[in-house]
C-alpha cells in the first residue's frame, strides 16, 4: 500500500523547472534511496514531500491526502504529526544537551517528556551521551540525537537529507544500522544520498536528472547492509 505518492509533480521558479513532472510511490515500510547530481532536483523533491515547500503543479498524496494545496499552517502540522526530518547539518541548538534537543520536538508536538527523550536516545546507542552538548559529541553521535529527535514523535515517514555526508566511514555504517534497525521495525526511509554504497543499501533508488526521473533501481539482494568491496571484486 502506497504511503506516499507523487503524480505529476513539479516546482517551476520562472523558466527553471526545478522538478519536471515527477511520478514515484513508496509504499509503507519501504526503504528507499534518493540520488542525483547536483541540481538534479532532490532537494527541492525533500522539500516539497517534507512539507518544507510546496510543488507548483501536481499531487502529493501523503497516506492518502493530497498536501500540495495545503496552507502554510496545515503544512506545519502535517510536518509535525506525520514526518520526521534528519539533515546533513544535523541543526541542533548548542546551548541545549543531546535530552533537551529530542525534547523540543516533542514541544511542538505535544508535551516534553524526558523519559521518552532518553529511550529514544537509549536506541540510538547514546544512553551515556545524555546530557552532553552537541559540542561535546562526534560527529556521529551528533547524528543520531538528530535521529532520535526525528522518531521521538513516531512519525509515519522519515526523510533524510545526506544523513552521512558529514560522517567518517566507521559513523557512516553506525548511521546505516540505525536506518536498517528502523526498517525492521516498520520505519518507511526516504534518504537521499551522492554516496552510491549508502544508496545501494535501500530496497529501492530513483536517480533524478534535471529535475526528472531518470531511472528506478531495484536492489534485488537487499540486506540493509554496507556492502564492502574488496580488491579482489571485479
Amino acid at each position: 500500500m502506497s504511503l506516499l505518492e507523487l503524480k505529476n509533480v513539479s516546482k517551476i521558479y520562472g523558466q527553471l523547472r526545478a522538478l519536471d513532472n515527477v511520478n514515484f510511490s513508496v509504499n509503507k515500510g519501504e526503504w528507499v534511496s534518493v540520488m542525483g547530481p547536483s541540481g538534479s532536483g532532490k532537494s527541492t523533491m525533500m522539500n516539497i514531500i517534507g512539507a518544507l515547500d510546496k510543488a507548483s503543479e501536481g499531487e502529493i498524496l501523503l497516506d492518502g491526502e493530497d498536501i500540495a494545496g495545503k496552507n502554510a499552517h496545515t503544512l506545519t502540522d502535517i510536518r509535525r504529526d506525520k514526518i520526521g526530518l534528519i539533515f546533513q547539518q544535523f541543526h541542533l541548538v548548542s546551548y541545549l544537551t543531546a535530552v533537551e534537543n529530542v525534547m523540543l520536538a516533542q514541544y511542538y508536538h505535544s508535551m516534553p517528556d524526558e523519559k521518552e527523550a532518553i529511550e529514544a536516545l537509549k536506541r540510538v546507542g547514546l544512553e551515556d551521551r545524555v546530557h552532553h552538548y552537541p559540542s561535546q559529541l562526534s560527529g556521529g553521535e551528533q547524528q543520531r540525537v538528530c535521529v532520535a529527535r526525528a522518531l521521538i514523535n513516531y512519525p509515519e515517514i522519515i526523510l533524510a537529507d545526506e544523513p552521512t555526508g558529514n560522517l567518517d566511514e566507521a559513523n557512516e555504517e553506525v548511521v546505516v544500522e540505525l536506518f536498517r534497525k528502523l526498517h525492521e521495525d516498520g520505519t518507511t526511509l526516504i534518504v537521499v544520498t551522492h554516496n552510491p554504497e549508502v544508496a545501494e543499501v535501500a530496497q529501492r533508488t530513483i536517480v533524478l536528472r534535471n529535475g526528472k526521473v531518470e531511472r528506478e533501481i531495484i536492489n534485488e539482494n537487499f540486506t540493509g547492509k554496507i556492502k564492502k568491496v574488496t580488491l579482489t571484486e571485479k
